[in-house]
């Protein structure tokens, strides 16, 4: 299991120390999630910040990670100076990027200055290097520049289906790079990012996780492609979320692209959890090919045991 960083949850946890009406605006922000709904709907002041923060941000930062996990071994000699965290509310991804790559110097623009505020009081409790916090909107942003690597989290979802492609462009002619998207694991955000995909890929990007190739996706409805990470849940997020779990499993779905020269997609990709018993472990893979189902014979002991050892979202 992964979780925050334990500096950073510290951090979230004295901000929001002593804030009143925290579970029930927790709850409000679900419920309108859930939905959907666009986060300048719901979140207004500090008190809604810091219930975003202490229910929505260690899985926002867990998936994120798992995605950057990823990033590193498909790009394994990439180390960005710059990134650029679009919609980056209280900063989470640009956080992760930070603990992936410590001391990178990272812009974050988001819409909302309550965000960007607690994006601030956060930032030394980081890895980062020095931090830009610029008010915009994704839609009509413009920063006169480009950065190494960009990511956009649970940003995506909140825009109207006709902005996608002009906001795909406009992502696009920012990055120089590695450009990381991770959305909610839902089929209506898979099939949007399926959307942009295509438009990425008309625009000279070549993708490397999590497909294996750059054809149309090859899954028929209602199946979508999506994974998942599990975290930690503090006490703090059990109160929010109302969870008697000590853990949480975060869907998501996601695309790395970049440059021309950048990196290396994967043969393979396991889209579900192995199917396993004594005799074999069967495997839903997409490869270059298309869709495969691959069984594992127990009889074949080095396959068998390296069959075992793939998990679902593993590259093949």
């Amino acid at each position: 299991m992964t979780g925050m960083p334990q500096g950073l949850a510290l951090a979230v946890r004295d901000l929001a120390a002593g804030q009143q009406g925290l579970k029930e605006s927790a709850g409000r922000i679900s419920a309108h999630y859930r939905q959907s709904g666009a986060s300048r709907d719901v979140i207004g002041g500090s008190t809604d910040v810091f219930a975003y923060a202490l229910s929505r941000m260690p899985a926002t930062y867990a998936a994120v990670s798992a995605v950057l996990g990823e990033l590193q071994l498909r790009a394994h000699e990439f180390t960005p100076e710059g990134a650029l965290d679009l919609g980056a509310g209280p900063g989470t991804a640009a956080w992760a990027v930070a603990e992936t790559f410590p001391g990178v110097a990272a812009t974050l623009l988001d819409h909302n200055e309550a965000f960007l505020a607690m994006a601030g009081a956060l930032a030394p409790s980081t890895t980062v290097g020095t931090i830009d916090l610029r008010r915009g909107e994704l839609g009509v942003f413009e920063l006169g520049r480009s950065f190494d690597l960009v990511t956009c989290a649970y940003a995506l979802t909140e825009l109207n289906d006709d902005e996608m492609p002009a906001v795909a462009e406009r992502i696009w002619r920012h990055c120089s790079g590695l450009l990381v998207l991770v959305e909610p694991g839902r089929p209506r955000d898979y099939q949007r990012l399926m959307q942009v995909r295509d438009r990425l890929i008309g625009q000279g990007a070549t993708v490397l996780a999590p497909c294996p190739h750059e054809r149309p996706c090859p899954l028929v409805e209602p199946d979508w492609c999506h994974f998942s990470v599990r975290l930690n849940r503090s006490r703090d997020h059990m109160r929010m979320k109302g969870g008697t779990l000590g853990y949480e499993d975060e869907k998501f779905s996601y695309l790395i692209v970049a440059r021309p020269g950048i990196g290396t997609r994967a043969p393979g990709r396991v889209l579900r959890k192995p199917d396993e018993n004594k005799f074999s472990v069967t495997l839903a893979v997409c490869c270059k090919e298309g869709l495969e189902q691959r069984v594992v014979p127990s009889r074949d002991k080095p396959a068998f045991k390296a069959a075992k050892k793939l998990d679902w979202g593993d590259a093949v």
